[in-house]
């Protein structure tokens, strides 16, 4: 079966092709760098031709509101045009869960914009909205920083590997559209400012960590049930512990592929 991946030289989107490649099936990664653009539309029709199955985990370049919403907006239109015209039995979206508990952030505003058309298609579909990655977890730090101190929530999250991640994504892929949204999360439920403060500390950043239950989240005031899954999920099998000791510190160009096989199972999160 011919799917196509849109963002697949990405974190989640290499994986998602590794994975799909693996069980058989011929996976395109479509980005910019292999010539299709989803802003312009360059490329995207000749990329569909033939697939049955389109996966989305492009993001956009920038969390600046006006930009998310702009890119979300075209990228979605294009590539919902395109599947129409190429017969696409299946689009498959990454989203992130919490989505419409985080509004008060302009990108997650557009992420719940980009939802929305999805669901407006004509094309069957499944959103798979998945926890924080391990792997953004930096980011997130980033993000709280002001000088040398990082100032974070408390708040509860179910952050996974993104290995884990790309084999939920490539299992719904695989299966019937469920024209719904399905939910995937990390084994345990861990707190925002204590996972970041270790892996600070596994980095040895000298930053420091300090709780503030004011501290905002890309613009967004955290509350106990802001990041977590809202009902029945899938769960992945990597845990924090795990994966801070045995893939943080791989070099890039082997995060894409399965690190540890006797842990990470292609399918596993089916």
């Amino acid at each position: 079966m011919k799917i196509v991946v849109i963002g697949g030289t990405g974190l989640i989107g290499t994986k998602v092709v590794n994975i799909l490649q693996q069980n058989g099936h011929q996976a395109l990664a479509a980005t910019p760098a292999t010539g299709v653009d989803t802003i312009s539309g360059k490329g995207l029709s000749e990329a569909l031709e033939g697939a049955e199955v389109v996966v989305d985990v492009s993001n956009s370049p920038s969390f600046e509101s006006d930009a998310a919403m702009a890119f979300f907006k075209t990228a979605g239109e294009n590539i919902s045009a395109a599947e129409a015209n190429a017969g696409v039995k299946h689009h498959v979206a990454l989203s992130v869960v919490g989505t419409q508990r985080l509004q008060d952030s302009g990108y997650f505003r557009a992420k719940l914009a980009q939802e929305s058309k999805i669901k407006a298609s004509a094309i069957p579909y499944t959103l798979v909205r998945a926890t924080q990655f391990f792997e953004f977890i930096r980011g997130i730090a980033q993000s709280g920083t002001s000088g040398d101190t990082v100032r974070l929530s408390h708040a509860p999250f179910q952050p996974m590997a993104a290995q884990d991640v790309a084999a939920a994504v490539a299992c719904a892929a695989l299966g019937a559209p469920v024209n719904g949204t399905l939910e995937v999360a990390g084994p345990e439920i861990l707190r925002l400012d204590e996972v970041i403060a270790k892996v600070l500390d596994a980095d040895r950043d000298p930053r420091k960590v300090v709780t503030d239950s004011e501290a905002p989240y890309f613009g967004v005031r955290l509350n106990n049930p802001s990041l977590l899954p809202d009902g029945e999920a899938r769960y992945g099998a990597t845990t924090f512990g795990w994966w801070l000791v045995n893939v943080r510190r791989l070099p890039k160009d082997r995060l894409a592929k399965p690190v540890g096989a006797e842990r990470w199972d292609p399918m596993g999160v089916c």
